[in-house]
């Protein structure tokens, strides 16, 4: 039986025929700290409560507000942010007495408390040894627990880390009481196999719920964090925009409409504020949104080529992907003018100017524009407009006047 429409769209077969390897989807988002995190990329504290604001709107579950030990700017965002936001507020912590006992100061309901467990990070970074991180790790995790927050424990760079030892470590924070661990790809290595394999291996170290956070150093952040939840996670942390250290985070809105649309879960996010989220984003941290970036970029609904222009203007499932529309992201759909453009774009857009061209009007029209376009020149709509006067077409407004 053919699976019922998604957000009003319709159902197709193929690789969408399957909408059962995901049952829950929430979304932890990270914009605030780890987005904040990408190089020369600083949010003023109004700016942290208008983003924060926005998510929580949107019905974002939880909101990663900051690392309050890195001061007292953080501390009071933070601390603001839980007072003013429905959604969990989590801070960030190092497994060290003083990162605990600020994020606990904050009044933030989840402390999300890390420590490396890879070899190289524990000896070069932590300058530790295994033993030292897993004291460390429970010590962290009881304290956060005792002072009622939820406590969430990263092993951070999970995906380079010895397995018996990432096993050893997540057995004794279970015992401590964690209640979620969040199995994080640092070094954005995963890939989406290999990734839901470690998500598998470690549920069998843990009842704690399992919640995801991937980088993108190899394009794959978004697809290692589906994978995750297909093998079992509940929770994928996500900045906006995807930005973050180094090449950035599994971006917010890649997964959430991967979520809604293809796997068909229904995330709870309010999805048509997408755009406007990401317009946000952009303007606060000052990191442009690339033109082809999925669900976001100025591209993600454009059409150019010909054949795909008509084909979307007889029926946007032709050449869309058929689960998602502009509308579903608050985005609107265009038909870009160009070398590759054909006479049914060119024909809507002088329809839509007033003008009613003859077939040949049409098609010396498009000659022009492509001429324009393969000059490596802007063709705007003012630019058909003057075309379709220069040569005499009838408007529809002359016509009834």
């Amino acid at each position: 039986m053919t699976p019922p429409p998604r957000g009003g769209v319709e159902f197709f077969e193929g690789t969408l025929a399957h909408t059962d390897e995901i049952e829950t989807v929430r979304v932890f988002d990270t914009t605030l700290r780890d987005g904040e995190q990408t190089p020369r990329t600083s949010f003023s504290p109004d700016e942290k409560r208008e983003i924060a604001a926005t998510l929580d709107e949107m019905g974002t579950h939880v909101i990663e507000a900051g690392f309050p030990a890195n001061g007292d700017a953080e501390f009071e965002a933070v601390s603001d942010i839980a007072d003013s936001t429905r959604a969990t507020t989590c801070a960030l912590a190092r497994v060290v007495d003083g990162d605990v006992e600020t994020a606990l100061d904050t009044g933030a309901e989840m402390v999300h408390v890390f420590a490396s467990t890879s070899d190289v990070q524990i000896e070069d970074s932590m300058h530790a040894t295994r033993d030292e991180v897993k004291s460390r790790a429970v010590e962290a995790v009881e304290r956060v627990a005792e002072a009622g927050a939820i406590p969430m424990f990263s092993p951070m760079d999970a995906t380079r880390t010895d397995p018996e030892y990432m096993g050893e470590v997540v057995e004794a924070v279970t015992d401590a009481g964690v209640e979620w661990i969040n199995v994080p790809d640092t070094c954005g290595v995963a890939t989406p196999g290999r990734f839901a394999d470690l998500i598998a291996r470690i549920r069998e170290h843990t009842d704690a719920r399992i919640d995801v956070h991937t980088h993108d150093d190899f394009g794959m952040a978004t697809a290692n964090a589906m994978a995750g939840l297909e093998a079992g996670a509940e929770q994928v942390q996500v900045s906006v925009n995807g930005i973050g250290e180094r090449a950035g985070n599994a971006a917010f809105e890649e997964v959430v409409m991967a979520a809604e649309s293809v796997y068909g879960v229904d995330t709870g996010i309010d999805t048509p504020q997408i755009a406007t989220v990401s317009e946000l984003i952009e303007r606060c941290s000052d990191v442009s949104v690339p033109a082809n970036k999925p669900v976001v970029g100025a591209n993600a609904f454009a059409h150019e080529s010909g054949i795909h222009a008509a084909g979307v203007i007889e029926n946007s499932d032709t050449f869309e992907t058929g689960v998602m529309t502009p509308e579903m992201v608050g985005a609107n759909r265009e038909f870009v003018l160009g070398k590759h453009t054909g006479t049914h774009s060119v024909r809507k857009h002088l329809r839509q100017a007033g003008f009613d061209p003859t077939d040949t009007e049409v098609r010396q029209i498009t000659r022009r524009v492509k001429d324009r376009g393969a000059e490596k020149e802007r063709v705007t709509v003012g630019d058909v407009r003057r075309y379709a006067r220069e040569l005499g077409v009838d408007s529809r407004e002359e016509a009834t006047a």
